[in-house]
């Protein structure tokens, strides 16, 4: 069989877990001194700070293999915009004058020139490029705050050692290989926020003090300027557990902590709506939505009117490729085939064969009130995402603490039960680095993927890049103008620009016709003008009117 042939089914990675689950379920060998050293270190109240640095040298030690991303995707280059733009110690830009030769996906013209989405990812993006020129460092940072704020949260439901293993299992699984740690799309931040929420909430019940009440609020705080309608679904189910425990909480001295740290998060976010959208109460990713989409984002709301779209692949995308998917959730089969992928996407990216061992044993844990607790969470999670029609895994990354959570319930069951199981479940986890770094170093190409965790789960990377590097080769200053074939896919797109677009090496512009495009061409009359036409091949060329 050709190998490399099989690294290129979809499904490859995930065979070879599964094929290690069986291998290892005669596993019989207990390592009883690296127990106790990890014991020993899991018992020290740094114990989740040894987490994040943990996730932080995984991430940097694959770095040769897996290098720092290139955006591809239209998420990606908004949030990168959201960086330069707070890099630049603004919060938004001016609209530009030739803005109709710049409109692109995921980001605003009007009010002003912005991301659509919550600033939050933008602004830990941006400190990475203000301190080390790279926004990428600002995502490599946050998947390690992400595994050190999991080991916190998880110490608050479980005994330290076991806290200490499901932050481990989260760096390995999540930190190395996944897109989390490997764009600059989101679901880190979020993962953050839901995690200070949930391990708050055992904290407040059990003493009530005034400052777990401020991280509860600060996870609020971050839900709301990372996933706001996921975010505000899952701080409603974590109050309604709050609520169930009230006569155990201690209002008086958590409230004024609580309202204080909401209070300032509120007014901050506010504050941010206001000067870039006009309006306080104006969310970012509505603003984006009324001006361009035709589909709306929960299946029970109707299609709106089309908008003028100045551009084909601007309607190609919202009229054809969203609008048919929506269409297509809103039927019955359509609807089932959507469900049952939301369900693998997640499966595949937080769980996958290994970790369903211990979600197996979670029926003989029913009695427990942790676990309906636990459950309760994630089926409120669910519903939330059961009315989309749309998903990507960093929908869910509120509920990552207690997807984990769940996880190490189960697994405390299996080590009554069968107890080579629990200790055969870390190794498979190293077993499939392994595995995904000899992949690396033997250069065997991967599949395009959904969401798994061992692999980036993008379409293949555009060329872009490219582009980018043979023009700075040029030096000067250079305007492309962007021509795209009648099969190209909206997906993959090529027009985006920095915070000061007149200030940049390249401008990556429309072609609007030889009418349209010599109002360009006169306001950028000192750059050397190109035409990128995007088809089967990409070619570029001087460009001649």
């Amino acid at each position: 069989m050709d190998l490399s042939a099989f690294w290129q089914w979809k499904h490859a990675l995930f065979a070879v877990e599964a094929t290690l689950v069986v291998v290892t379920l005669a596993f019989t060998c207990r390592l009883a001194g690296p127990e106790r050293a990890l014991k020993k270190l899991a018992r020290h109240r740094l114990a989740p700070l040894a987490v994040g640095v943990f996730a932080l040298l995984l991430r940097a030690a694959v770095l040769p293999l897996v290098p720092i991303p290139a955006p591809s995707v239209h998420d990606e280059f908004s949030n990168l915009l959201a960086a330069d733009t707070f890099a630049h110690g603004r919060l938004a830009n001016p609209t530009h004058p030739m803005w109709e030769h710049f409109e692109t996906f995921h980001v605003d013209q009007f009010p002003t020139y912005a991301s659509m989405y919550p600033p939050l990812q933008g602004l830990v993006m941006a400190a990475g490029q203000v301190v080390t020129g790279a926004p990428f460092a600002g995502v490599w940072l946050s998947v390690g705050v992400m595994c050190a704020v999991l080991c916190w949260a998880l110490r608050g439901w479980f005994p330290p050692e076991w806290a200490f293993l499901g932050g481990a299992i989260a760096a390995i699984r999540l930190a190395m290989f996944s897109y989390w740690g490997n764009s600059y799309w989101s679901g880190a931040l979020t993962a953050i926020g839901g995690a200070l929420l949930f391990g708050a909430l055992r904290r407040l019940i059990r003493s009530s003090r005034p400052r777990d009440a401020a991280l509860a609020a600060l996870g609020i705080g971050m839900l709301a300027n990372t996933r706001p309608y996921d975010g505000f679904l899952f701080s409603v189910a974590i109050g309604l557990v709050a609520l169930w425990h009230v006569r155990k909480l201690r209002l008086r001295p958590i409230l004024p902590a609580f309202c204080a740290v909401l209070l300032c998060a509120a007014a901050l976010t506010g504050y941010y709506n206001w000067r870039v959208f006009g309006s306080p109460t104006a969310l970012p990713y509505t603003v984006n939505r009324a001006t361009y989409a035709v589909a709306p984002v929960f299946i029970f709301q109707s299609p709106g009117p089309e908008p003028f779209y100045r551009h084909a692949v601007m309607r190609d995308f919202y009229t054809v490729w969203e609008l048919n998917a929506f269409e297509s959730a809103r039927t019955l089969d359509g609807y089932l085939r959507l469900s049952v992928s939301k369900i693998y996407d997640a499966w595949s990216f937080y769980i996958g064969p290994v970790l369903t061992l211990p979600l197996l044993a979670l029926p003989w844990t029913w009695r427990s009130p942790r676990t309906r607790t636990l459950l309760f969470l994630a089926a409120m999670v669910a519903a939330s995402c059961s009315v989309v029609a749309f998903f990507g895994a960093h929908y869910i990354a509120a509920a990552t603490a207690v997807i984990y959570a769940l996880i190490l319930q189960g697994m405390r069951d299996l080590m009554r039960r069968v107890p080579r199981v629990v200790r055969a479940i870390p190794l498979i986890c190293v077993a499939m680095v392994v595995v995904r770094v000899a992949l690396g170093v033997a250069s065997i190409p991967l599949a395009p993927l959904p969401p798994m965790t061992w692999a980036r789960n993008y379409p293949e990377p555009l060329a872009r890049e490219a582009v980018i590097s043979t023009l700075l080769a040029r030096g000067g200053l250079h305007l492309v103008l962007v021509r795209y074939g009648p099969e190209h896919n909206p997906g993959q797109e090529y027009v985006y620009n920095a915070a000061d677009i007149d200030a940049s090496p390249i401008v990556w512009a429309r072609d609007m016709g030889t009418e349209k495009n010599a109002e360009l061409l006169s306001y950028f009359r000192s750059r050397k003008v190109w035409l990128l036409y995007v088809g089967p091949r990409l070619a570029l060329s001087p460009y001649v009117p």
